[in-house]
């Protein structure tokens, strides 16, 4: 084994490499799930399917405002201006790309200071990846990550 494979991994690479595996398995649920269940709710009060992605996606939105260094509050985008899977898949992709983009911006050593926005985004996106998990099984299918390899 290499000295550098011996290494403990950056702060930064760890967060970048969570954040890039939540995302991955988030946006593999939103492509994979049935379009004509995207409005489908386990509880009348809660979000639809769709909805979740989109909630997931305001906190990568919030993550690369607030990674910028923005002024920002966690702003919910509205799912009823996305009303389709295709609009909500698109939407995901491109609050991924976003603020994937920033987060490869920052100066490693700017974790060392701190681990937000990035930490509480991806323990969050963790949180509702669970729940989709839940949209999944309730209609009878098996998640993506749950799938024979």
């Amino acid at each position: 084994m290499s000295v550098s494979a011996q290494q403990p991994h950056t702060p930064a690479e760890e967060i970048g490499a969570q954040f890039a595996s939540i995302n991955r398995q988030v946006l593999e649920m939103a492509k994979d799930f049935p379009a004509d269940k995207y409005d489908y709710r386990l509880r009348p009060e809660m979000r639809s399917f769709g909805a979740v992605i989109v909630h997931v996606a305001s906190g990568n939105i919030f993550a690369a405002k607030a990674g910028r260094g923005e002024k920002v509050k966690w702003d919910e985008l509205d799912p009823k201006n996305y009303k389709t899977k295709e609009e909500i898949v698109a939407l995901f992709e491109k609050s991924i790309a976003d603020s994937s983009a920033t987060l490869k911006s920052l100066p490693a050593d700017s974790f060392r200071k701190s681990l937000d926005p990035w930490f509480s985004v991806i323990e969050h996106s963790a949180e509702h990846y669970g729940l989709l998990v839940a949209y999944y099984r309730a209609n009878g299918l098996v998640p993506p990550a749950s799938r024979p390899k």
